[in-house]
């Protein structure tokens, strides 16, 4: 007798699982098959080209030296299904093409870096919740091939709750891995075939509803669920997103070169930006929105109703030159517990500098001479930039 499906046992799993992910606060949640996708199969010329840039994380390999990204096999051969679950985390904050002219002359931190919680734990954390009340429901009618057991099994004399967290389970047949941002899988890619949204020619997954500015979280599972269909794609002709970037970094729909994309060169790029990037910066800090603030899927955006996802004080056009000159603690104390801290002090006042000298505005030149001396040397070298730059600046 062949083993049961999760669909066997019980045809609502699937729909209980979306209650699970409402419950715990997800906008969205859908079910993906394990399948070699064929934009997982252009995974590795993209690779191969170098368009990854100095994310090194991306080139891991399995034993084989296959790289891990470009098939779930490799890394999770028990998945069988991957539950996506997704929120949003759009504000009320105007977009960053929306500047006033009063802002120009201030930085921008992109919209997802706003938040008074990092989202890898606020994501987490839900998902979590959402693993567990699954693992309920699955010991509550039996796993598949396995008889259906308490809440609590008995080893000797004691009562043992099932294994709780993160971690890979191995308790019969079930198995579950929840990843926000930090496993070795293309998320936007179960989140399509998920049915959450399609993948935008901005690479950004794109709701109907809801528009791009969603966190994704994934649990894979050794389940076998029913899985939804894919979103259709609504770009249609729409190009704004590949007009708007102002490094050309959208190299062609639904491709990017993260070398040139103004995000990875503010958060991954250590040391010094290319020349020839930095004007296109803008006053651009940490991140970059405009590819989904020009996106007409985005024009009527609803806003979260999760609080942590409020602005921060002081993150919204933050004054370049305390970004500039900020040390060391008041980094670590104003960014506790934040995103931001990824691009490091030196690569956030390196960021700041770059904006001062794109402002066009000269009032920033007397501190940008004293940062020219700064014991950062990467900090120092883009001051210099940044005064010739305003140097012939018109007045």
């Amino acid at each position: 007798m062949h083993p049961r499906s999760a669909a066997d046992l019980s045809p609502n799993l699937s729909t209980r699982i979306k209650q699970c992910a409402r419950n715990a606060g997800f906008d969205l949640c859908g079910i993906a098959p394990v399948r070699d996708f064929a934009e997982l199969q252009v995974f590795p010329s993209w690779i191969a080209d170098g368009k990854h840039g100095e994310m090194k994380y991306m080139e891991a390999r399995d034993e084989e030296g296959e790289l891990k990204r470009a098939s779930l096999a490799r890394v999770a051969p028990w998945a069988r299904s991957v539950i996506v679950c997704a929120i949003n985390y759009n504000t009320a904050h105007p977009y960053s093409t929306q500047v006033q002219p009063e802002e120009a002359v201030r930085g921008w931190i992109s919209r997802y870096a706003w938040a008074r919680e990092d989202y890898h734990t606020a994501v987490m954390r839900r998902l979590k919740q959402v693993e567990d009340e699954l693992r309920e429901l699955v010991v509550a009618i039996g796993e598949p091939g396995v008889p259906a057991r308490p809440q609590y099994f008995w080893t000797g004399e004691t009562p043992v709750a099932p294994p709780t967290g993160n971690q890979a389970l191995g308790t019969g047949n079930l198995h579950f891995r929840s990843y926000v941002d930090t496993g070795p899988l293309i998320e936007r890619v179960y989140a399509k075939y998920a049915g959450i949204g399609w993948i935008g020619k901005n690479t950004c997954i794109i709701n109907q509803q809801l528009g791009s500015w969603l966190f994704l979280g994934v649990i894979l599972t050794s389940l076998e669920l029913a899985a939804d269909l894919p979103a259709p794609d609504r770009c249609g002709t729409c190009t704004r997103c590949i007009a708007a970037c102002p490094t050309q970094a959208i190299v062609a729909p639904g491709e990017l070169d993260a070398r040139l994309c103004i995000s990875y060169l503010t958060i991954e790029k250590r040391g010094e930006i290319p020349d020839n990037l930095r004007s296109g910066m803008g006053r651009h800090v940490f991140g970059c929105d405009i590819c989904q603030d020009v996106c007409p899927w985005n024009r009527k955006a609803p806003v979260t109703s999760a609080a942590e996802f409020e602005a921060r004080e002081g993150l919204i056009n933050p004054a370049l030159d305390w970004l500039a000159e900020m040390q060391q603690e008041e980094f670590r104390t104003v960014f506790r517990g934040s995103p931001i801290r990824r691009a490091k002090l030196s690569g956030l006042r390196r960021n700041a500098v770059i904006a001062m000298g794109n402002s066009g505005d000269k009032k920033f030149v007397p501190t940008l001479k004293k940062l020219c001396e700064d014991p950062d040397p990467v900090v120092a070298e883009h001051a210099r930039w940044a005064v010739e730059t305003l140097d012939s600046a018109p007045v």
